[in-house]
């Protein structure tokens, strides 16, 4: 069974609703199709009934007993422009631009939703840059008990492989953090580390990348990987991870005895940490197309509530594979 089969099973096992909200993307309406046969979560989107209708006949399927939510209709808006305001005041919001907000951006009608309980989680992106999703959470959601930062993380399933976790690897972060520094590279690993254990149900081994592998180069791009390492050490002393490591130490055993004799996550990685998302993103890219590895994300950890990011690239298939992970993640909380 895929990586995902796995996911979409957990999820049918306790049905959470999920938003859409970018009703205005055919391929929502072709992923919420599939997540309606499959049985993985029930659907909210959001948007006028009558053009949520049409588009569904348009692109040929079936959504009726899904839900929909028109914000200019909703009984609950004056509550979410109320609560938008109480969250927002110190920083200039007012009713009338809660109003003008919520009304236009449904990304941020969606999460107020969340906020106020009326679902369990949101995956929007197809159309709306990760910085519409991200910035609206983070104001409104915030980060959940305990998280020092929110980051992202792609699970990578790759096909006729047995390295990582038989095929599976967690790569991140790739979509958020741009140029995390040590401290951030060090609270990255702990929250896959959580987050491995809880959608793929291993232990995660985590190799922090770099160009180097214990120090074979010296650059101060490697110091800030080295260092990071040590600062898991000391904050997190009971994960397993080890760097800075080149990829090939990290996850193909017979270099890693070779560059990094003696550890314990060389030639077994199956967590990749990236050194910057220009590495992370090229990365996963790389994997998903020349080696046709299904790629779901980016998953967002460390926000109050279950809310993921899609690639603009996405296909109605990996929509699909995200809400399945949403709800899983929902479950979790």
């Amino acid at each position: 069974m895929s990586f995902i089969e796995t996911i979409k099973e957990k999820a049918k096992s306790d049905k959470k609703l999920i938003i859409l909200p970018e009703s205005e993307d055919d391929r929502t309406y072709k992923a919420a199709a599939q997540v309606i046969k499959e049985g993985t979560a029930d659907l909210v989107l959001i948007g006028k009934a009558e053009d949520i209708a049409a588009k569904a006949k348009e692109n040929g399927v079936d959504l009726s007993g899904i839900k929909t939510v028109d914000p200019a209709t909703s009984d609950k808006l004056q509550s979410y422009i109320d609560k938008l305001v109480e969250l927002r005041a110190k920083k200039g919001m007012t009713e009338e631009k809660a109003r003008e907000t919520l009304l236009n951006d449904y990304p941020t009608f969606g999460i107020m939703m969340l906020k106020m309980g009326d679902a369990d989680g949101l995956v929007s992106g197809a159309c709306h840059s990760t910085a519409d999703i991200l910035r609206p959470a983070l104001q409104i959601l915030k980060t959940a008990p305990g998280a020092p930062m929110v980051s992202s993380f792609f699970i990578v399933d790759v096909p006729n492989c047995d390295l990582g976790e038989n095929g599976i690897f967690m790569f991140a972060d790739c979509a958020l953090e741009q140029d995390p520094d040590s401290e951030k590279l060090a609270h990255i690993a702990a929250q896959c580390a959580d987050s491995f254990k809880a959608l793929v149900g291993a232990d995660a081994r985590i190799a922090m990348l770099s160009h180097s592998t214990y120090g074979s180069a010296k650059h101060e791009l490697v110091d800030k990987v080295h260092n990071a390492v040590e600062i898991a050490h000391e904050k997190y002393p009971n994960l397993s991870v080890d760097g800075e490591m080149q990829l090939d130490a990290a996850i193909v055993e017979s270099v890693g005895q070779s560059k990094a004799p003696g550890s314990k996550v060389a030639g077994k990685a199956n967590v990749l940490v990236f050194p910057n998302i220009d590495a992370g993103n090229i990365g996963y890219k790389l994997v998903q197309r020349l080696a046709k590895a299904d790629a779901f994300g980016p998953v967002l950890q460390g926000i109050a509530a279950p809310v993921n990011d899609l690639s603009r690239g996405c296909f109605a298939e990996d929509i699909a594979g995200v809400v399945a992970l949403t709800a899983v993640q929902a479950q979790m909380q």
